[in-house]
């Protein structure tokens, strides 16, 4: 059941302003983030595996990130960001890839260049093992290819210094209609900025927690660097967790429930959320009187 309606495609969004994109993983999330005002979503790969009780190491399959789309897009007509990791697998398999995340309404979607699986480069340390720069734009130009223009290709890479700048330009001659350098792949704005000048095509950054992006990378900086479209992909994630743990760490050592709940929703403000009154509505126009 999809509440959150938009007229704008993620390309004429992008074309015309700085787009932000908080990171989801279900229908909750999506609506949430809906009713605060975004124009767009993302739904984060690492959100998404930590939902399913996974790090972010390409643990899950393409079918259970498809499946997480899906949710999500059934919740919410905002134009969606997908992260499709390493496309799970060569050329032909992010081809497929490509094809089925288009195929389910996603409007963008991000491939990165590692070797599969995938390992979060800010998880982990240094350096992430990539795929030679051959491979990687075959990758990038099937997956294109196959998304035959329904969704716009990001193209992500974790390599460092002049080696992503190369391999920025070579994405882009492949098909990426974006570049996505990662929080790792610049350790100073001038870098990004030379990467737009490079590419030729609009940026998309991270702003993950806890990085230098998330605390530098104002709309304004965004904006001069080449940025058209900033994701936030951990923020909502880490926000709930904490609220969660907090909630059943206080259950679990007997405090009320009542006054361990204070700071929650009200019951009539989230029967509200999850859309209640939609159903009872539709229930009064198809169902028999009396059902």
């Amino acid at each position: 059941m999809s509440t959150t309606t938009s007229t704008a495609t993620l390309r004429e969004l992008v074309d015309n302003d700085l787009v932000f994109a908080p990171g989801v993983w279900d229908g909750l999330t999506a609506r949430l983030a809906g009713q605060a005002g975004f124009k767009a979503l993302c739904a984060s790969g690492f959100a998404v595996s930590a939902a399913l009780g996974y790090p972010d190491a390409e643990l899950y399959t393409m079918t259970e990130n498809l499946d997480a789309v899906r949710t999500i897009r059934e919740s919410s007509e905002l134009p969606l960001v997908a992260d499709i990791d390493t496309g799970y697998g060569n050329a032909v398999n992010a081809a497929r890839t490509a094809r089925k995340f288009a195929d389910a309404g996603v409007q963008a979607a991000f491939m990165e260049d590692q070797e599969s699986p995938k390992r979060c480069p800010v998880c982990v340390g240094d350096p992430v093992p990539l795929l030679d720069i051959e491979t990687a734009t075959g990758k990038v130009r099937a997956a294109a290819d196959a998304a035959e223009g329904r969704m716009m290709l990001i193209a992500r890479t974790d390599a460092t210094g002049d080696e992503a700048l190369r391999r920025a330009e070579a994405y882009v001659a492949a098909g990426a209609d974006m570049i996505m350098p990662v929080t790792k792949t610049f350790s100073d704005t001038d870098q990004w900025a030379k990467c737009r000048e490079v590419a030729g095509v609009p940026l998309v950054a991270t702003l993950t927690a806890s990085t230098w992006t998330e605390r530098d990378f104002t709309p304004e900086v965004l904006r001069q660097v080449g940025v058209r479209l900033a994701l936030l992909p951990t923020q909502p994630l880490m926000a709930a967790a904490g609220a969660l743990r907090t909630c059943l760490e206080r259950l679990a050592g007997g405090e009320p429930p009542a006054q361990v709940s204070a700071d929650a929703l009200q019951h009539h403000e989230f029967v509200d959320l999850i859309g209640f009154a939609e159903v009872e509505a539709a229930q009064q126009h198809y169902l028999p009187t009396g059902r």
